[in-house]
């Protein structure tokens, strides 16, 4: 007998599997993490992340228009300062690497793109920790948050739309929060990096900030194999006043994104990392995978998971192609 229900006849041609499509990208639903370095003349390639650069301030610019240009929702911004010291001093200093890159980048473009500046202190410590640390090696939480109110006031008057607070300590969307309001930056979005989780996914991103980290981050970020802590996580940074909650990374945590999704009232984001990017390219690199295929795929199911803004390497490479 004939089967009476076909499901494939909404897949059988290009036009009505993009007709019924029920998950679709746009290119407002991408970020563009982009790395300033101080003191190089010229954009310094980064070995495991094919196509991504060291900027200058002139080549930041540059590759922000064309991110702009292409339709990108907004830019993160990370800051690779040529001296570093216990404490990341860089970090609140008006005349630091990423605080002066964040006005470049609001004089010339305003209101044009949202733009993001990363408020963590690990590309700004000789040691590499998110915090300040203790006379026995700990990360020293509430040390931290003194830094980090600080930090987000020095990024708000540099021009950032939005602070993203990714450190993982104890009270930081409070404090963030707070120190803007009292500074009268009340406007300033906080993106919170509510589920960042202790992952092996982020060693390209370190070669990226020319980072000192020995060690790990398992005493502050989270533990892969556990998801209620998140969710816990997540809730607090929202009672904290946390804008929009964002899960770091993307594909290996689809099931963390698809419970933030049903619990929060709040946007939800995701960070597509540094590790994912890097499996990616050394796959293709030896022609096991059809890049651009799976480049589209990964981001489809982070937004199919509930993220609404995806944080990616790939994002003005996705927006002209999704034009």
């Amino acid at each position: 007998m004939n089967p009476i229900v076909r499901p494939r006849r909404l897949r059988q041609s290009a036009a009505v599997r993009r007709w019924v499509s029920q998950t679709r990208l746009h290119p407002a639903d991408l970020v563009l993490p982009l790395f300033v370095k101080e003191g190089i003349s010229e954009p310094a390639p980064i070995s495991s992340m094919p196509g991504v650069v060291q900027h200058t301030l002139d080549s930041l610019v540059e590759a922000a228009r064309e991110a702009i240009d292409a339709g990108v929702g907004g830019l993160m911004v990370f800051g690779v300062p040529a001296e570093r010291d216990e404490i990341g001093s860089g970090a609140t200093d008006p005349d630091g690497i990423l605080n002066v890159a964040l006005r470049r980048l609001r004089d010339e473009f305003g209101a044009s793109t949202v733009l993001m500046a990363d408020l963590c202190l690990d590309e700004f410590t000789s040691h590499g920790h998110c915090g300040v640390l203790t006379e026995t090696g700990a990360v020293d939480n509430d040390a931290t948050l003194e830094i980090y109110g600080r930090m987000a006031v020095a990024q708000a008057r540099a021009g950032a739309h939005v602070v993203g607070p990714s450190g993982m300590m104890d009270g930081q969307v409070e404090v963030v929060r707070a120190a803007l309001d009292d500074a009268g930056f009340t406007d300033v979005i906080v993106l919170a990096y509510a589920a960042k989780y202790a992952s092996a996914a982020y060693g390209p991103f370190r070669e990226a900030v020319d980072s000192a980290l020995q060690g790990d981050r398992a005493t502050y970020q989270q533990d892969p194999g556990n998801l209620t802590e998140s969710l816990r996580e997540v809730r607090l940074d929202i009672e904290q006043g946390a804008d929009i909650v964002m899960v770091k990374p993307a594909t290996l945590y689809l099931d963390v994104i698809a419970a933030v999704k049903q619990t929060s009232d709040v946007p939800v984001a995701a960070y597509h990392v540094s590790g994912e990017m890097a499996m990616i390219e050394a796959a293709a690199a030896n022609g096991w995978i059809d890049r651009d295929r799976m480049v589209t795929e990964q981001l489809t199911a982070i937004k199919r998971a509930g993220a609404q803004i995806i944080l990616t390497y790939y994002a003005a490479e996705v927006a002209r192609r999704l034009g």
